[in-house]
């Protein structure tokens, strides 16, 4: 129960530090402020100073499938991680709430890096290491899948001993 707790608040952290990334990236790219451009980089600094945070290929293609796509993407899988580490600390596990988050979570992990690796192979060549990602993210939804399922039999279970009782 301690560890679910732990992993929720890094996970919840994770996600936080993903999208806020994200956003920054974006408004600094779409206001042109906190940019430097050399060459064929594009480096967005930390607020207010002169120093690197984000180094990137100065092409809008590059800003999108390979920053803002990806960040976005991760900022929700940790949301949804943080979700599904929050089903294991709660009073009652066998809940339809906690059915709902398990099930998010292999749905996007399932569909949403096949997804996006195929929609961005339209614009831009794909690394031969990125299906290992996605192969895992595979993985780890049909494993989730597998404890959503034994959740419902639980929460069955439950039912039926609530009204035996």
């Amino acid at each position: 129960m301690i560890i679910s707790k732990i992993l929720y608040f890094i996970t919840s952290i994770l996600a936080g530090l993903y999208i806020v990334t994200g956003i920054y990236g974006a408004l600094s790219w779409l206001t042109n402020t906190h940019l430097q451009i050399k060459n064929t980089q594009t480096i967005i600094t930390y607020p207010f100073t002169e120093k690197a945070f984000l180094i990137l290929d100065s092409s809008n293609t590059y800003l999108v499938f390979c920053f803002l796509i990806p960040i976005f993407a991760y900022g929700l899988f940790f949301w949804l991680l943080c979700n599904v580490f929050k089903v294991f600390y709660q009073d009652k596990l066998f809940t339809t709430e906690n059915i709902v988050h398990l099930r998010r979570f292999y749905l996007v992990n399932i569909f949403l890096p096949t997804v996006l690796t195929i929609f961005t192979s339209f614009f831009m060549p794909i690394d031969s290491e990125l299906f290992l990602i996605v192969i895992l993210h595979l993985l780890l939804g049909v494993f989730i899948f597998f404890m959503s399922e034994i959740f419902c039999q639980g929460l069955t279970l439950q039912n039926e001993q609530d009204l035996f009782i």
